[in-house]
């Protein structure tokens, strides 16, 4: 039985952790490795780590960095950014990474994808989706690495080589949201949910406890969360927080 997850979600950049604004912005807020102690002193049950400039400027994964996060994590760690071939996976396997996020690398080499999926395992493999909307309004995946943003690729397109693929989980990320507290998309959440039978998670928007629980009922397994557990007051001041036991049982329960 798969449990409901509230999972915080961290941007990595360079050496530091930030937080973005429809992923532009990016804004420093901190020490990876002092997050994940905290995060440790909350018994979180699992969390995730993203570079945000290793597709976009066609660098390695910064090891030296995940290490040393993994190291101090007491909870399963996903990373995602800059993963394009089966050596990088097999050298963040062995730093102690849980799951690794593969969006960019994947949409137009298929076969990639599949290959983890055979050498690491369904559940250790989740395919991402960046969506954003066009200037009709319709849903298109996004890529860092990308110059003009928005691929040739739409919902039903990553649907389809997720599902060839047999990846575990897919992660929904939306750009428009992303850093807006605004609330999650839960018309595209119902609409991914309802043609898949692997695990959901949303995210981007999140801006209260009740956003959380409207995934949930919107179909999503689990919520990834960013700037609301590391913002803090109106004057969004870097607290890093996360909900109380009984809260979280409220919240995940089925």
């Amino acid at each position: 039985m798969i449990t409901n997850r509230v999972i915080p979600a961290l941007l990595m950049k360079g050496n530091g952790l930030y937080k973005t604004y429809k992923f532009k912005k990016p804004k420093y807020v901190g020490d990876p490795i002092n997050a994940v102690r905290i995060f440790n002193e909350k018994e979180v049950d699992e969390i995730m780590l993203l570079d945000i400039d290793a597709s976009k400027k066609n660098r390695e994964p910064n090891y030296d960095l995940l290490k040393k996060f993994a190291s101090e994590c007491f909870m399963p760690l996903t990373y995602g950014g800059g993963i394009d071939n089966m050596h990088k996976a097999e050298k963040i396997f062995s730093l102690g990474v849980e799951k690794i996020s593969i969006q960019t690398s994947a949409l137009n080499n298929i076969e990639f994808l599949q290959d983890l999926v055979k050498n690491f395992g369904s559940s250790s493999i989740i395919f991402s989706m960046d969506v954003k909307k066009n200037f009709l309004g319709q849903q298109r995946i996004y890529s860092h690495a990308n110059k003009m943003g928005l691929l040739n690729f739409n919902i039903d397109d990553s649907i389809k080589i997720a599902k060839q693929a047999g990846v575990g989980e897919i992660l929904l990320n939306s750009v428009d949201l992303d850093g807006t507290f605004l609330g999650q998309d839960l018309n595209l959440i119902k609409y991914i949910s309802n043609q898949i039978d692997i695990p959901l998670i949303s995210l981007g928007g999140v801006g209260s406890i009740n956003d959380i629980q409207q995934s949930f009922q919107a179909g999503a397994q689990g919520v990834g969360v960013g700037s609301f557990f590391v913002f803090y007051g109106p004057h969004k001041a870097v607290l890093i927080t996360y909900p109380d036991k009984k809260t979280l049982k409220n919240l995940v329960k089925k």
